[in-house]
């Protein structure tokens, strides 16, 4: 029986709720018993699903939704079936799907192929059992490499060694150490030569919220910031859907870079690219500014005084 479900408003209900309802029976139901009752009773009581219950009432599985609706009985979305319990061979084989998909990182295709169980089914498990589901595809946000927060603040922040020498001394590449400050929000050394005026450090993720811009269109799309502090699939286990508008709108209105949409969607940035690439929005060239970090730089108060050169009179003819 379904949440919020009411057993007193079923006419076939004699008694306590968890009592067992007679079994379906084909053509009219008991007299003053409407049709959507029925339907209601062998739906939300018995359990049928929306093709049997056209079967035995001789109507459509359209109608029999529609009637559904009207009598107020949540129907499931497509594919989700009703709640079966497993018997006990088939629990062996859930703990055996939770096992490989946690603690070895099979993806459910490959547990599928171990266990015979179709993938789908497999993830509906796994779902059912509180797992959380990594992303699909090759290059999970789940398996990049990443740096612990205490050692990058000692070696990046407090001892004032670069990304590339930060990188050496942990093992990994530069740009991972650049990430992953940025994901746990620690001020990033913009590169470059030092500016004579204006900040030479960056904390990404506030600043990406702050940016008036990024906040008029995240308000417009009802997109709450997520605050800085973690890897960016800890900040969103679920990425953001970003449509066409909105990675339109965060890439020419709001002049923010593929990494900085990740930042603040969860969407890597290859999927960012490509969704651009589909609606024929050329990317701006590899290297300098990012039009929302020279606008940063501008609200900062730090803009660099642009020399223009002296102009030389015209000549009188």
């Amino acid at each position: 029986m379904y949440p919020g479900h009411e057993a007193a408003r079923c006419p076939y209900a004699q008694g306590p709720a968890d009592a067992p309802h007679p079994g379906p029976a084909p053509g009219a139901g008991p007299p003053g018993v409407s049709t959507a009752a029925l339907i209601s009773h062998w739906y939300d009581c018995q359990g049928l699903s929306t093709y049997e219950i056209a079967k035995l009432a001789g109507i459509s599985r359209q109608r029999v939704g529609r009637l559904l609706n009207k009598a107020g009985v949540p129907v499931k979305p497509r594919g989700a079936g009703r709640q079966r319990h497993l018997d006990a061979e088939q629990e062996v084989l859930t703990d055996l799907a939770v096992r490989l998909y946690v603690r070895s990182s099979f993806t459910s295709g490959q547990i599928s192929a171990v266990t015979g169980i179709p993938e789908r089914t497999i993830r509906d498990r796994l779902r059912a059992r509180g797992v959380r589901m990594r992303t699909r595809g090759g290059g999970n946000r789940e398996d990049r490499a990443a740096v612990p927060a205490e050692a990058l603040s000692r070696l990046y922040v407090e001892a004032g060694l670069s990304a590339a020498e930060t990188g050496r001394r942990l093992g990994v590449h530069g740009r991972v150490i650049l990430r992953s400050a940025h994901d746990q929000g620690l001020p990033v050394r913009i590169g470059g030569p030092e500016p004579r005026s204006g900040p030479s450090e960056i904390e990404l993720i506030d600043a990406l919220y702050a940016d008036p811009l990024v906040r008029h269109v995240l308000s417009r799309h009802a997109l709450a910031p997520r605050p800085a502090g973690g890897p960016v699939w800890q900040r969103f286990p679920v990425p953001v859907d970003v449509g066409p508008e909105l990675v339109k709108e965060l890439y020419l209105a709001c002049g923010l870079g593929l990494r900085h949409i990740e930042l603040i969607s969860g969407q890597p940035a290859e999927t960012v690219r490509a969704r651009l690439h589909a609606q024929g929005i050329a990317l701006r060239p590899p290297g300098g500014r990012s039009p929302f970090m020279r606008r940063w730089r501008r609200a900062a108060g730090h803009a660099q005084p642009v020399a223009h050169p002296p102009q030389r009179p015209l000549p009188v003819r």
